[in-house]
């Protein structure tokens, strides 16, 4: 955190022009607080490279993949969530870098889709959750993805259902805004085939996205950057119109590179896209979703796991084939 001062004095300011565009709490801007994003040095095509550093797919894996920054996934594999929070974004604090960590653990998750379901036992336990891994990150410079899915899925959800999971989204935001003064906190807002954008801007207002930093897009999908520019663009302009105020937002484009072909579990011939960086369209682009990793058990993924690391798969996604 050797930049805090200076981001810091950056972030006052430029507060005036801030408030034009609502934003959450924080004072501070966590990518000028660190020097770059952090590679995961336990990320799985890291784990995999050095299982297999004889397998001939390995020097592609290991230069496109394992050492392209990208997101870590916290949930209930994650163990006690205030610790492994802290350890993580205390690892990339040590480097000097930004972390991008993803809360995925509200109660009822993936209730439509199924692949990932799971999460939290009930509403208070998440709660619970999310407030140890808000306290986990502390002080520290950090981005964090919240919930992906969490908003786009309110089909199989009846009304008392969605207005628990609104009210855990927004106790979240102020988990957040309360402990962890130095993230910047992403609400993730599906992607631009699944939800009407006015629709969308309504579900994010009513769930707090006042309070966040910005909104996620893409997680896991494959449509274009461009397709999501517009997409967040269009959201923004709801939000404008109908409650005064927008947001930034970030785009995953981590299996973007080739576009969507209408399949979104474990797609065949989809392609890397642009690695983490700041701007492209966006206020970020991430890498969210880990390359290689199965969306389940469908697709060119059949008999794997959600979460799973598939290399062939991998690998040809490198390239696009």
């Amino acid at each position: 955190m050797r930049r805090r001062i200076r981001a810091l004095v950056a972030a006052l300011s430029a507060l005036p022009l801030a408030l034009i565009v609502a934003p959450s709490a924080h004072a501070a801007d966590p990518t000028t607080m660190t020097n770059g994003f952090y590679t995961d040095p336990d990320s799985s095509a890291r784990k995999w490279v050095a299982a297999n550093p004889g397998d001939g797919r390995a020097p592609a894996i290991n230069t496109y993949l394992a050492n392209t920054p990208m997101a870590r996934w916290f949930g209930a594999w994650s163990g006690t969530i205030g610790t492994a929070a802290g350890a993580y974004v205390g690892a990339a604090d040590h480097h000097d870098k930004l972390p991008i960590l993803v809360a995925y653990n509200i109660y009822l998750r993936d209730s439509c889709g199924g692949h990932s379901g799971g999460g939290a036992s009930s509403a208070s336990a998440y709660s619970t959750w999310i407030a140890q891994f808000a306290g986990g990150i502390a002080g520290r410079p950090a981005v964090v993805v919240l919930e992906p899915d969490s908003l786009a899925d309110y089909g199989c959800l009846n009304q008392t259902q969605i207005r628990e999971r609104q009210g855990m989204i927004s106790g979240a935001l102020a988990e957040f805004n309360r402990q962890a003064p130095n993230t910047w906190v992403y609400l993730d807002a599906g992607n631009p085939g699944w939800v009407s954008a006015a629709t969308m801007a309504q579900r994010l207002h009513e769930a707090g996205v006042r309070q966040a930093h910005g909104f996620s897009l893409n997680i896991s999908n494959y449509y274009t950057t461009d397709q999501n520019t517009a997409y967040g663009n269009a959201v923004n302009s709801e939000l404008a119109a109908r409650y005064g105020y927008t947001k930034p937002f970030v785009v995953d484009t981590s299996r973007n590179g080739n576009g969507s072909n209408g399949e979104w579990c474990n797609a065949a011939g989809r392609r890397t896209g642009s690695p983490t960086r700041l701007g492209g369209g966006a206020e970020m682009l991430l890498w969210i979703k880990a390359p290689g990793e199965s969306d389940g058990n469908c697709g060119v993924g059949t008999g794997s796991t959600a979460g799973q690391f598939l290399p062939e798969v991998a690998y040809k996604m490198i390239y696009g084939y």
